[in-house]
């Protein structure tokens, strides 16, 4: 469940003896599937959790911005609205004020609560940028489409924490819609809602959080973007995504890293396509070949899984899953597993023992529904 927004509003009065103006929620997401595959111009099919980041917010009218996190054991930051510098977690919310200044956006004194657990590859990161812009738009009365605001932070995050992130996890945060996926064409930003309810055919969706650490500003993720787009100037097309003729790409590429790249965003892309007509037609109980496929490619292809998680899926087919895949930038982070309702306690034993097994600290499992996107609750 979501942050309780009424203690998140006493809270606020606590640390700044006011009452807020209002509490916005946005969520988490899980990419069912299409992976590293948004900055290729791809697409991508993510749903929004029923965990995420919750603000409660005041206008300020000495032109500063103050963040506080009920998450961080800092006392606030402050700075000014109409731009500066940011390290760690206050960067986010900062860069949105920053860039909604220029759409008229004031101060504004911030609380945050999250129950999104950060570094699991769930985009605490894009539900703190999306809670932050939409309430500095109801605050100040600022109009703006959904898909332009998730455009928003989408820019914060890159220019503003340094992270070259693709639209995905900002769309997906204000533009899911309860019991569907969002198919979104990250080239167009062309969106269409569909439906996607597991538990209707027996089946649960797992998050296994490994508990590895997963931060995407370390290289790694620019570094397989670089790749990506080396890939596609050598093949003279704007992006993988227009590559038509996958084996002649391979052919024409000499080197082997580059060939691993194209080969999983292009397979990936196939994948997504044919889960959104698996789910059109309402065969949810076929996707899990199509989850596992993923993490393959993910982990030979594109090279960014890690351990925990291979061991995670390993175990839940091992157990009797249907199918199951790391998530997210890679190197860490969390993997989903899409099992039978009557095999979730085998599955999680077989996880939970097997990183028993490794001396690994225990994963953190627990189950996800498709929820609603951002949005006001008070």
């Amino acid at each position: 469940m979501s942050p309780d927004p009424s203690a998140l509003a006493a809270a606020f009065g606590e640390a700044y003896q006011r009452a807020p103006e209002g509490v916005w929620h946005a969520p988490g997401r899980l990419n069912l599937i299409g992976e590293h595959t948004d900055y290729n111009d791809g697409f991508v099919l993510p749903f929004a959790l029923d965990l995420g980041v919750s603000v409660a917010a005041a206008r300020r009218d000495d032109g500063m911005l103050h963040l506080r996190s009920l998450q961080a054991a800092d006392q606030g930051i402050t700075v000014p609205v109409k731009g500066g510098s940011l390290d760690g977690w206050a960067a986010y919310p900062a860069g949105v004020a920053w860039l909604l200044h220029e759409h008229g956006a004031g101060g504004a004194s911030l609380l945050i609560d999250s129950d999104l657990p950060a570094g699991a590859g769930l985009s605490s990161s894009a539900a703190l940028e999306c809670a932050t812009a939409l309430a500095l738009c109801d605050l100040y009365g600022i109009e703006m489409d959904r898909r332009e605001l998730a455009l928003l932070a989408q820019r914060a995050e890159n220019e503003h924490v340094g992270m070259p992130c693709g639209i995905m996890d900002q769309s997906a945060s204000l533009l899911a819609t309860d019991g569907h996926a969002l198919m979104l064409d990250c080239r167009s930003g062309l969106t269409s809602q569909v439906p996607f309810a597991p538990a209707d055919s027996g089946l649960t969706m797992l998050v296994v959080d490994t508990r590895a650490t997963h931060t995407l500003t370390g290289g790694e993720y620019a570094q397989r973007r670089a790749e990506c787009e080396e890939a596609a100037r050598l093949l003279g097309v704007p992006a993988l995504r227009d590559v038509k003729d996958l084996a002649a790409a391979l052919a024409a590429l000499a080197d082997p890293v580059l060939r691993r790249r194209v080969q999983h965003v292009v397979t990936e892309n196939h994948r997504v396509e044919a889960v959104v007509g698996l789910l059109r037609a309402g065969a949810v109980t076929e996707l899990g070949s199509m989850l596992t496929a993923s993490h393959l490619s993910l982990r030979d292809q594109f090279e960014i899984s890690w351990p925990e998680a291979d061991v995670a899926v390993e175990e839940a087919l091992r157990a009797g899953a249907r199918g199951g895949r790391m998530i997210g930038g890679g190197f860490g982070g969390s993997a989903i597993v899409l099992t039978a309702t009557e095999r979730v306690d085998e599955v999680r034993a077989a996880i939970t023992g097997a990183y028993a097994a490794r001396g690994w600290t225990p994963p953190t499992i627990f189950e996800a529904n498709p929820a609603p996107g951002a949005h006001r609750v008070s």
